[in-house]
């Protein structure tokens, strides 16, 4: 800094200043220390910074990415968000493990990034990381997984989600309605499953157990349970889909078994994702805020890593519907 200092004729207090955006300088000063900074190839020690400011301004992102296409948009989101702020992120996927999961919050913390999001894996009931975060008072903010209230953390609420979409089929006429849960053991398949049988009890019907297939833990296995539906005596006039990859399943069952959509097989899902209108027919989803849901918890982050004693805040947003052409009707209406 001195070197720099010395080629641009200013004090070392104003190359500080130009690093690291702390004031204003005017631009022609700014201009000559940004030239002395390009001659001389100096580059800012970013570790001697942290260690005397005891932070690395860096936040940890940990969500099981490869195992869920929903997570890639929300990610994209989360990073766009925190560049607005400055904030480089180190990323990690989870892929839905509980001991994989731990690591990655060990080795944020061992890396002393400022904070943590995490999407949680599991329903919370034995959740050996946030018992880590909670003992080393690592900031953190949870996301999609609305698990612990002891933390901040930004969600859908699933329940609507799935009263949405049994709201359409019941209007145009279903009764008898099938559901292929998404990945086992995950709050939010539990609480869609729970939504859902809980809504076809409130609208009388008959939450017969053999129309709701087990968790599914990918394409392949929500194929396979979209085919036992339609292998029962008395198949369902319509099926939900609880994720993405149960979505896409059920698609190629419905291909598979020469079903035509909507006329003999009504489909709905729960997110919509990047070629939900490019099937054919296009897919009716309700789709969560994804924008929304990564400024607040960017935001939430942000004031954990000011204050780490603030309280804690749980902001449940509501998902909206999207009507296609997948469960028959009127598109829009």
């Amino acid at each position: 800094m001195m070197d720099v200092a010395r080629r641009a004729g200013v004090a070392v207090s104003t190359v500080s200043h130009v690093v690291n955006n702390t004031r204003f300088v005017h631009p022609t000063t700014r201009a000559a220390v940004e030239a002395a900074i390009g001659a001389t190839g100096y580059i800012p020690n970013t570790i001697a910074r942290s260690l005397a400011r005891s932070s690395t301004g860096t936040v940890g992102i940990a969500m099981s990415i490869v195992s869920n296409p929903y997570f890639v948009a929300l990610l994209q989101a989360i990073v766009s968000e925190c560049a607005k702020l400055g904030l480089p992120v180190l990323l990690a996927d989870t892929g839905e493990d509980p001991d994989r999961e731990l690591a990655v919050i060990r080795s944020f913390h061992q890396r002393r990034v400022d904070a943590v999001l995490l999407a949680p894996v599991g329903d919370g009931s034995d959740q050996q990381s946030l018992h880590y975060l909670r003992k080393t008072a690592l900031p953190a903010v949870l996301i999609d997984r609305l698990i612990a209230p002891g933390f901040s953390q930004v969600g859908v609420d699933n329940a609507t989600g799935i009263r949405l979409l049994l709201d359409r089929l019941i209007k145009l006429g279903h009764r008898r309605i099938g559901l292929i849960a998404g990945q086992p053991g995950i709050a939010t398949t539990i609480e869609r499953v729970v939504a859902f049988r809980n809504a076809i009890r409130q609208d009388g019907l008959d939450p017969e157990p053999e129309l709701v297939q087990a968790s599914t833990t990918d394409v392949d296995a929500a194929r396979s349970a979209a085919h036992a539906l339609f292998r029962l005596a008395h198949p369902p006039t319509a099926i939900v889909a609880g994720n993405n990859h149960s979505m896409i399943g059920l698609m190629q069952a419905v291909c598979d078994a020469g079903l035509g959509v909507p006329d003999q097989l009504a489909v709905v899902g729960f997110d919509d994702f990047e070629w939900a209108d490019c099937f054919h027919p296009r897919l009716t989803v309700v789709a969560q805020p994804v924008d929304a849901i990564a400024r607040h918890a960017v935001s939430l982050l942000r004031a954990l890593i000011a204050d780490p004693a603030s309280a804690s805040r749980t902001i449940c947003l509501q998902p909206s519907l999207i009507i296609r052409e997948s469960c028959g009707g009127a598109m829009g209406r």
